[in-house]
Parts: structure tokens; sequence; C-alpha cells
């Protein structure tokens, strides 16, 4: 496992997971978040994005966090894994809601509330989003170790027995 992504409805966990991951891993985490979002709440061009993505691909080893679905193709292109938060609705949220003042390393800010569009895109998420990623990954499940988690113990379970190994 050299090349990595793990993606997901907003909540879900992949950020946690992700670094988890690393620690067990060694591989270098990446954040899709931080690379488009600012510090001032505003984001970087989509070219400049997408070259930045792109250079990051380039690399040998990594653990790409993160959904940006728009760029989703050319990752699983480039993985080699492919770990998918498919968890429901009331986890996602909550996940979302916890998330409200806490500092965490893959956001430039820190959330001071969950606001009510951003709430709404990770409810509208299984049925705009998830259909597609999971259309996406049948396409490269011949060539890809693709790892779908329906809860958040079956991927703590995961990381347990990658550390005992």
């Amino acid at each position: 496992m050299q090349k990595v992504i793990v993606i997901g409805s907003p909540g879900s966990g992949k950020s946690t997971f992700a670094r988890k991951l690393r620690d067990i891993t060694s591989l270098p985490l990446y954040y899709l978040d931080l690379l488009w979002h600012k510090p001032d709440k505003t984001n970087i061009t989509r070219e400049e994005f997408d070259t930045r993505l792109l250079e990051l691909l380039k690399k040998d080893k990594w653990i790409i966090d993160g959904n940006y679905q728009r760029t989703l193709e050319i990752r699983l292109r480039a993985c080699e894994t492919v770990f998918l938060m498919d968890y429901p609705l009331e986890i996602c949220l909550q996940g979302a809601e916890s998330r409200v003042g806490v500092r965490h390393e893959d956001m430039p800010w820190i959330e001071t509330e969950l606001d009510a569009e951003f709430k709404q895109w990770i409810i509208n998420f299984p049925k705009d989003k998830l259909p597609n990623i999971y259309q996406l990954i049948n396409m490269y499940k011949k060539d890809k170790k693709i790892v779908v988690f329906k809860s958040r113990e079956e991927a703590e379970d995961y990381l347990q027995s990658m550390s005992n190994k």
C-alpha cells in the first residue's frame, strides 16, 4: 500500500481514518481541504488546485484525504488502494457537528457552526454523490484494492488489524 485515497461523506471521519492510517503506515498524508481552502476561507483557483493535485499524484507514496468529486477519477487512476466511508447519514451529521469549535489539522480554520448549506450538502450526499462514487470505483475494482466501510467500528477494526501486523 503506497498510494491511497480516503473518500466518503463529510463528517464520516475520513480525516481521522487517514491520520490513523498515516500513523500505522508512515505514508505522507495530504488533505484536499488544505489544498483548496485558504486560511481566510477563500479558495485557490481550480487551475491551481489541479496543478497542485497533479504534483502530489507524481509522488511515490501518499494518502490523499477528501472527495472533490471533480478530480476523483484522476486520483482513482493514480492510486492503488481506495477506502470509502459509506456511513449512515445520522453518523455523518453527528461527525460534522462534532467538528464545530475544534481545531483539526485538515482545515485551515476552526468551524464556528455547522452552516445550513453544508448540512444540506451532507444530507444530499447519499443520493447526489454516492451513486457516482460507486460507479467510478466499480470501474477500477479490477485494478485497485477497494475497501468500503459501513460503520466506524469496521474502520477501527481494519486499522487495528493493520496495527497487529
